[in-house]
Formats: structure tokens, C-alpha cells, sequence
């Protein structure tokens, strides 16, 4: 492997490292305001949500790696402790990357990439019309990581008020991850669209306990075919079938030549999501 101390890097090259392999990366779209009342709104991936009571996100401004001079958005929310966060879609992804053009301070990011600003309800930032989800905050502290170039600076926000689009609502009333059809930020100049074949279901153990590898057979353990996402979904079942299960499967089945075989049938079953029915075939 290979190994890099942080130190002997320099921040560009650095920065490369750190954003390719930590990603992707949900996109926080900040549109602040300046105590002059001019507004403001550039696109973060350093951003994510930290809390749900109270309801917290924090995003990131790094200063210039450049020039080491703070963003403007750094600056509007130390004047103005207020900012919106507007979720990125597909269909909005250049226009929020114009955005993050380095225009000069006064220039209104909404009038050069083409944005709606809407009135919000409780804070003075604006909200950005074409993001199907929108939310006010207020600032509640900003905490500076460093005073050179790419250091960032974590705002930390408290969510007042949420607004949502309909239309990518479902019939419970809840975001449908289809519709959202959000984007997040890879490495160098990569984006990530999360729709389509790129969306994948894993159920979450929550309530249940899962048996785990040390409690899975050893020919399955050191399966030449299976893979560790294979094994970590056989793994994910509370118990193993039953006797009578596993003979009654036995009597309506069909022998298999090899272990691999016998793996590699299971495999599809799998992919399938019948874990039960996996199971049986290999036991």
C-alpha cells in the first residue's frame, strides 16, 4: 500500500487524496446574506447532517488554498448568523456549479447561474426556488480549524423551518429517493447521480442481531465464490433455517456436481435477496 504522511503533502495534493477517496459527498448549496443586505450562494460538499434533536447540519468553507482568503459565504455568516441550505439535483447540477465561480465580492450569485431567490419565512438569506428541498437555519457556531489556506471552518446550523417540493414527495407524504434525483461531489471534476442502477437497498439491523461470521459454517466462511457482500447478508439472519426446513428443501432440489457450484447457485439466490433460500441450498 501506499502510505503518505499528511505533513510531507502539500494541500492541493493532499485535498486530491482526501476528495477522492471520501466521497461522495452531499452537496450543501448556501445561499447567506451580508449584513448590507447583498445576497449570496455557493455549493459545499464539505457538508453533512449531524443531529436530528435538534435538527443540526454543518458545512465547511475552507479558506483559498489559493490565497488563504475566507469565502464569501464565511464572511456573510459572521455578519449575519443566518444561512438557507438548498439540496442539489440532477437537473440543477451546472447551474450550482456556475455558481461556485470565484465572482468578486458583491456580485449576486442568483442573477449569474440563473436562480430563482424566494423569500424565506424566518431568516433574511434567501431561498433558492429550483431545489426541491430547502432549509432555514440560524447559525449557532462557527468553529475555525486553522488560519492557512484549505483550512475549513465548520458552521454549525440549526434547522428552523424545512421546505419540500410535492412533487418529489410519495403517497406517505416522504421524500421518494427516486424522485429527489439528488448529486453529490467526487474527487477532481466527478459527480455522482443517485438514481437509477446507482440506487441499492440494504436493509439497516436496527432490531435485529444478526448471527455474524464466527456462527457460519466454515466451508461458507472460505467460500471461493462467495463474496464478503455475500457473506455479510448471510451473516445479517437472525437464525439459521431449521431441520425440517433444510430437509424438506433437500427432498424438492436438485443435487449440485461441486461445492462451487452449490456456491455459485446460492450467490444468485443472493442477488435475488432470498437469503433464506440461500441458505438452505448451502446447508
Amino acid at each position: 500500500m501506499l502510505s503518505l504522511d499528511p505533513k510531507d503533502l502539500t494541500v492541493p495534493v493532499l485535498q486530491k487524496y482526501l476528495q477522492n477517496a471520501i466521497a461522495p459527498r452531499p452537496i450543501c448549496f448556501a445561499s447567506t446574506m451580508s449584513k448590507d443586505g447583498q445576497p449570496n450562494l455557493a455549493p459545499f460538499s464539505f457538508f453533512n447532517m449531524f443531529s436530528t434533536n435538534p435538527p443540526i447540519a454543518i458545512f465547511s468553507p475552507a479558506y483559498s488554498g489559493r490565497t488563504g482568503a475566507p469565502k464569501d459565504t464565511l464572511l456573510n455568516v459572521r455578519e449575519v448568523p443566518e444561512c438557507v441550505i438548498n439540496v442539489v439535483t440532477y437537473n440543477m447540477v451546472h447551474q450550482t456549479s456556475l455558481a461556485s465561480s470565484p465572482f468578486a465580492k458583491g456580485i449576486n450569485e442568483f442573477e449569474k447561474a440563473g436562480f430563482t431567490p424566494i423569500a424565506s419565512e424566518l431568516v433574511k438569506p434567501f431561498r433558492v426556488k429550483e431545489s426541491p428541498v430547502q432549509l432555514e437555519c440560524k447559525v449557532i457556531e462557527i468553529k475555525e480549524l486553522g488560519t492557512s489556506g484549505g483550512a475549513g471552518n465548520l458552521v454549525i446550523c440549526e434547522i428552523l423551518r424545512i421546505h419540500i417540493d410535492k412533487s418529489i414527495l410519495n403517497e406517505a407524504d416522504h421524500i421518494d429517493t427516486h424522485k429527489i434525483d439528488l448529486v453529490s461531489r467526487m474527487g477532481d471534476n466527478w459527480y455522482c447521480r443517485a438514481n437509477g442502477d446507482a440506487l441499492f437497498e440494504v436493509q439497516k439491523p436496527i432490531t435485529s442481531i444478526g448471527i455474524g461470521f464466527d456462527n457460519m459454517p466454515r466451508e461458507v466462511k472460505n467460500s471461493k465464490v462467495l463474496t464478503g457482500n455475500n457473506l455479510g447478508l448471510l451473516g445479517s439472519v437472525e437464525h439459521l433455517p431449521t431441520e425440517e426446513e433444510i430437509k424438506e428443501f433437500k427432498n424438492n432440489a436438485t443435487g449440485f456436481s461441486s461445492p462451487e457450484e452449490k456456491h455459485k447457485y446460492a450467490q444468485t439466490l443472493l442477488e435475488a435477496n432470498k437469503v433464506k433460500e440461500a441458505w438452505m441450498v448451502l446447508l
